[in-house]
């Protein structure tokens, strides 16, 4: 299979590995992170505001993005780059996620969804899921998987999986955009012997990168570490691994350790609308009134433009007051954050010191309360 996206291990630190996935709209750093801009947009930030953070690459939905405004209408505006303003990398998934979200009928030829808009009958097989990508001109399309909520039992997530390899084949088949890569998805649950068997029958199909679907949905930390192991062990060592909507810090650590290479997840624009600071210091809420008066800012080590021109106070007020502004600031801090800890993780693996960067960030997140004391 010929791809525009190449990629290259630059350091190893065990199996933890930083790299480059190079695309044609620019190069991604890895291990890295994508913020969610589902409908086109990462919500309340704009495209400055994601440079400035720090973001090299973004993704987009499939779903939601062939329904409003329709895929041909985004074609029309110059595909998802031109359309969203953006000119770096762009990862679209395929509707597999609403697949697990939604719960629409699945049958052995695809899915069928009431649209979340006006409740009109949606069909998606694997065939359509992958036109609708190459219509949206992402960097990295992504095939249409089965996704099952955990815990679940072993036949339930055997056939999940079964069915993805065969969607899967289905896809490279109907896939011919030549300035686009198709990335294949591994399933399996948490069950190690069938995240081992996917993985192996994925990478057999050829694909240029790989999506590792199907956690982050109630599994335990241990079982997950546990399935990406199985994972990495049978995937090829020169090709991107991608855990699909992984984003908490210790989560995305422990899969960095293990060798997975790109994440992306709702999680600090998601807190960020509820109030919710990620920090280096410790994770909390802005809206305690113990931060009615405080003049300090979220991080004073903090590069974003929320830490180095507004105070917690101010913060505070925006959001229990629920201005707009407020999901923008937080946003914009959370994801400078998530940034920041996949550039120190690079820069860590370089170094050969993952180990000591994971230790002394734990160390500060456990021990330091927001304003640097201990809780």
């Amino acid at each position: 299979m010929t791809t525009p996206v190449s990629f290259i291990v630059e350091h190893s630190d065990g199996p933890a590995r930083s790299g480059v996935l190079t695309t044609p709209h620019g190069a991604m750093p890895t291990p890295g992170f994508m913020p969610v801009g589902t409908r086109a947009t990462v919500k309340t930030m704009d495209v400055a505001d994601l440079r400035a953070a720090g973001a090299n690459m973004v993704l987009a939905n499939t779903y939601h993005l062939m329904l409003r405004p329709g895929d041909e209408i985004v074609e029309e505006l110059g595909g998802l780059h031109g359309f969203m303003a953006w000119d770096a990398p762009i990862l679209t998934d395929s509707g597999g996620y609403q697949v697990f979200s939604l719960a629409p009928k699945v049958d052995e030829d695809g899915v069928t969804f009431s649209s979340t808009y006006d409740g009109s009958k949606v069909r998606l097989r694997p065939e359509d899921a992958v036109a609708v990508q190459q219509r949206l001109g992402a960097d990295v399309a992504m095939v249409l998987d089965e996704l099952v909520g955990l815990p679940a039992e072993r036949p339930v997530v055997e056939a999940a999986m079964q069915r993805t390899l065969r969607w899967a084949a289905r896809a490279i088949a109907a896939h011919d955009r030549e300035d686009q890569a198709l990335f294949g998805i591994v399933q399996g649950g948490v069950d190690p012997d069938l995240r081992a068997e996917s993985a192996a029958a994925t990478a057999a199909l050829g694909f240029p990168g790989f999506g590792i679907g199907g956690l982050s949905v109630g599994e335990e930390a241990a079982d997950r570490n546990a399935a990406l192991d199985a994972v990495v062990a049978e995937l090829p060592g020169d090709k991107v691994r991608y855990v699909m909507g992984l984003g908490d810090t210790e989560g995305v650590l422990d899969a960095v350790a293990r060798g997975c290479d790109l994440f992306d997840c709702v999680w600090p624009t998601r807190l960020a609308r509820h109030g919710k600071v990620l920090s280096r210091l410790g994770d909390y809420s802005i809206r305690r009134a113990e931060f009615a008066r405080d003049g300090g800012p979220i991080d004073p080590e903090c590069p974003c433009f929320t830490c180095t021109t507004h105070s917690r106070g101010y913060l505070r007020h925006l959001r229990v007051t629920r201005e707009m502004l407020g999901h923008r600031l937080l946003s914009i801090h959370n994801l400078t954050y998530t940034l920041e800890v996949l550039s120190g993780a690079r820069e860590a693996i370089a170094a050969g010191s993952l180990t000591e960067f994971r230790d002394g960030l734990d160390r500060s997140r456990a021990t330091r309360g927001p304003q640097g004391g201990l809780r």
